[in-house]
């Protein structure tokens, strides 16, 4: 899966490239990632791309043409895929669009915002979606571009172990149940009995029922979600209403 990244600040990505899942991911084929600067198509000599909004305001907005050059120049390099911007306006990522990502198998461009914003001349012409991670303002689109990029290539097939990515929390549709590893006891405090048990059918019902007790505690949306999408079974609504008689399954 190929990544192209329109950002004022092509070293923030090395992370991805360089630690971690990501760069194993990236060593064995999986996915690819090439970084395009702007100021690089402008012919100025402060390579400007950015300019005071119209209609007055506050910071700098950045320019149609740098980006559509950019895009332009990504698409004669040959990725034909989704232009992706990044705002609070957006669709919240989520679990099922990084899977949608994923099992589209397409190409990506990520054109990261900067300083107030994008002229919405470009938006409207070359951005195919706009994504938010949340309902807070970051200072650029690269933290987003990057937490889209972590998220997908952890799915790519080969990334990392199935069973990993198949228990991991939301890919269930509820939170991961709690994780614990040696000493058996840290200051006082020992692991869950039912976990050194080696009894595999009560260490699953246990991680079942410590996941919809703590989705429920912390994330009862969730829980709605899981109930309306066919996800949870008798036991898992028996256990709820224990946990909350007043909880409303159908």
């Amino acid at each position: 899966m190929r990544f192209d990244v329109v950002t004022l600040f092509p070293e923030f990505f090395r992370s991805l490239t360089d630690c971690g899942i990501t760069a194993r991911a990236r060593q064995r084929g999986l996915w690819s990632l090439q970084t395009w600067n702007p100021r690089d198509v402008t012919e100025d000599l402060h390579r400007t791309v950015d300019d005071r909004p119209f209609g007055g305001g506050p910071g700098m907005i950045l320019m149609a043409e740098p980006l559509a050059q950019t895009v332009d120049a990504i698409r004669a390099a040959g990725n034909r895929g989704r232009v992706v911007s990044f705002a609070p306006n957006g669709r919240k990522l989520d679990d099922r669009r990084v899977r949608e990502f994923v099992a589209s198998g397409e190409d990506v461009v990520l054109v990261c915002g900067r300083y107030e914003g994008i002229d919405e001349r470009f938006l409207n012409r070359y951005v195919d979606e706009v994504i938010s991670l949340g309902d807070f303002v970051l200072s650029g689109g690269e933290l987003a571009a990057a937490a889209l990029m972590d998220a997908v290539v952890r799915q790519l097939p080969g990334a990392i172990k199935d069973l990993s990515s198949l228990d991991e929390s939301f890919a269930t549709g509820l939170l991961d149940a709690p994780h614990y590893t040696r000493p058996e006891v840290w200051r006082g405090e020992g692991v869950p009995e039912v976990l050194l048990s080696g009894h595999h059918a009560n260490i699953a019902r246990w991680s079942r029922e410590e996941s919809l007790r703590f989705t429920l505690q912390t994330r009862p949306d969730l829980i709605k979600i899981a109930n309306s999408s066919g996800l949870l079974s008798k036991a898992d609504k028996a256990y709820l209403r224990r946990l909350d008689p007043k909880i409303v399954l159908s």
